[in-house]
């Protein structure tokens, strides 16, 4: 029976990649999708999700979620960061606009009602800002005991990617990340910068996506080249000419966990420090003496990764 899962997205192009191996792969049932604000403006998040979705030719119910973050005021500053020239992420894919809707119920309230009402096991897997899921928690304290597993891709140990200490992700909405990390949800595994770095896609692989000759295979290579010229140009890897697919690492890991490597640890996320706000503090030497929270990802099998990107891809 195919594992069902609700994505959680900032649509975005690796959120992109990641909706198009969540609808696709054959083990994988995506039953819903929520936007929140991150890589974009929340209701580009939501006509992107719906592009990729009409692509595809699915019919996923799409619900718009936080317009911004719990507490802070300050995201619309950095907005530059994002969409400056050579950036890797657009306000609109590079797919026709679509012609489908979301839905009329909010993100939070869905969560709630979806999950409190399940009486089938539904992965979470929250590949944005984790505002919805915080909103969802603080609405219903009761769903923690409801969610039997939660994939997170956020966070980094060894270094940021917006700060030298913090993550995107976490660094939008640190106020909802550590909501949710102390939740006491059960099941949670964190996928952080140190394992996506670890599964880069070539540009070679792109020219492999796009031989495969279908709609997810073309876009998916299309959007991967974007990302190689950008992190080239802004944030270059160890290997030039690659870039990761964040969120993508999270689907394939449901397929296949052997896809990661790492340990369990007790995260918990930086609120205050003047130069370390939103830093997921990974205490992976247990110096804390608490209880590990999550399992976190710090390696990745890129060539496993690439090869379930083309198996799935390949299906129409």
């Amino acid at each position: 029976m195919p594992k069902k899962l609700i994505l959680d997205v900032d649509t975005g192009t690796d959120d992109a990649v990641a909706l198009m191996l969540a609808a696709l792969h054959p083990d994988l049932e995506l039953i819903a999708a929520t936007t929140v604000n991150g890589n974009n403006p929340v209701a580009n998040c939501t006509d992107n999700t719906l592009r990729v979705f009409d692509l595809l030719e699915r019919s996923i119910p799409v619900h718009e979620g936080a317009a911004s973050p719990l507490v802070r005021d300050d995201f619309p500053i950095p907005r530059g960061i994002l969409h400056r020239a050579g950036s890797m992420h657009g306000l609109e894919l590079p797919i026709p606009p679509p012609h489908s809707v979301k839905q009329t119920q909010r993100a939070a309230e869905f969560l709630v009602e979806m999950y409190m009402a399940a009486t089938e096991p539904i992965t979470l897997v929250p590949v944005g800002p984790l505002t919805n899921i915080a909103m969802a928690i603080k609405l219903e304290p009761r769903i923690v005991d409801r969610i039997p597993e939660t994939v997170i891709m956020g966070g980094a140990h060894a270094s940021g990617n917006t700060t030298p200490a913090a993550e995107f992700n976490i660094w939008v909405d640190p106020e909802a990340a550590r909501v949710v990390f102390a939740a006491g949800l059960a099941n949670v595994t964190l996928v952080p910068l140190d394992a996506t770095h670890r599964a880069l896609v070539s540009l070679e692989d792109c020219q492999r996506l796009r031989a495969l000759g279908t709609p997810a295979g073309d876009a998916a290579a299309a959007i991967i080249e974007g990302r190689i010229t950008a992190y080239d140009h802004l944030q270059p890897m160890d290997t030039l000419r690659t870039a990761p697919v964040h969120d993508a690492l999270c689907i394939a890991y449901l397929v296949d966990p052997t896809v990661v490597g790492g340990q369990r640890a007790h995260v918990d996320v930086e609120t205050r420090g003047e130069l370390t706000i939103g830093r997921t503090v990974i205490d992976t030497r247990g110096i804390n003496a608490l209880e590990p929270n999550a399992f976190v990802a710090f390696d990745a099998d890129a060539p496993k990764f690439v090869s379930i990107l083309l198996e799935t891809f390949a299906r129409r």
